[in-house]
């Protein structure tokens, strides 16, 4: 196959927000083209019907028929990457072999890692690392976090710092704060290093709302932040 031919996306999503974020991602990338988003699977098979898909970006809960049960159903099936903000499906979906799986809130460099993985398994070149894009991810001014069932738009400048609660984070802002399911470490990934340091297990600070700090405690509106010890030497390097 011809090192320039385009991968045909379809993307399958019943969130318009998630479908935002990939159509804006997929809209970055060369070679990719968007053919067509649906919200459920009956529609998503008269896509198919109609016009050539090389790839689906298939969210697992949809109403009525599961991504995976939707694509155990198709003879001849795309490459798939699934979609979902649910860790526990991920073995399913290798099993089905996936091309990848991408956790919600999807990171850009997530998601160029999977379009990479399917053009190698498409028989394409891969997507070079530095392949100019329409418009650079570093400098997206915002995030998504998904909280009560939606996802949520937070502009990072407004970020004050991240705790970590368990299996969940609180987003402190400075017009209030939310909370999303997700492990502090995919959080740091998705904020800029230049922005944000991570100076606790428990933690990730805002360099720009940083009003005074010490070795051991940073101070951000009237809350201190510890700085642990694990944290210290890269923390107070940036600081």
């Amino acid at each position: 196959m011809a090192d320039n031919t385009t991968i045909r996306c379809l993307i399958i999503d019943d969130e318009p927000p998630a479908r935002e974020i990939i159509r804006r991602y997929i809209d970055q990338v060369p070679n990719v083209e968007l053919i067509g988003e649906c919200s459920n699977a009956m529609d998503a098979l008269v896509q198919l019907q109609q016009k050539p898909v090389d790839l689906i970006f298939l969210d697992i809960r949809l109403p009525q028929l599961t991504g995976t049960d939707f694509l155990k159903t198709l003879r001849n099936p795309p490459k798939v990457i699934f979609t979902t903000a649910y860790q526990e499906y991920a073995l399913e979906g290798y099993e089905l072999d996936a091309v990848d799986y991408l956790l919600k809130p999807i990171r850009f460099d997530r998601f160029i890692k999977a379009i990479n993985k399917a053009f190698q398994l498409s028989g394409y070149k891969t997507m070079p690392e530095e392949a100019p894009v329409r418009e650079s991810h570093q400098q997206d001014s915002f995030v998504y976090f998904r909280a009560d069932r939606k996802m949520v738009k937070v502009m990072l400048t407004d970020i004050l710092y991240i705790e970590s609660m368990k299996d969940y984070v609180k987003v402190i802002m400075t017009d209030g704060l939310l909370v999303t399911k997700q492990s502090i470490t995919s959080v740091e990934a998705m904020l800029p290093a230049k922005m944000f340091i991570r100076c606790h297990r428990s933690f990730i600070v805002s360099l720009a709302h940083i009003k005074t700090f010490t070795t051991e405690v940073i101070e951000i509106g009237k809350a201190e932040i510890p700085i642990g010890k694990l944290y210290r030497h890269t923390a107070l390097s940036k600081l």
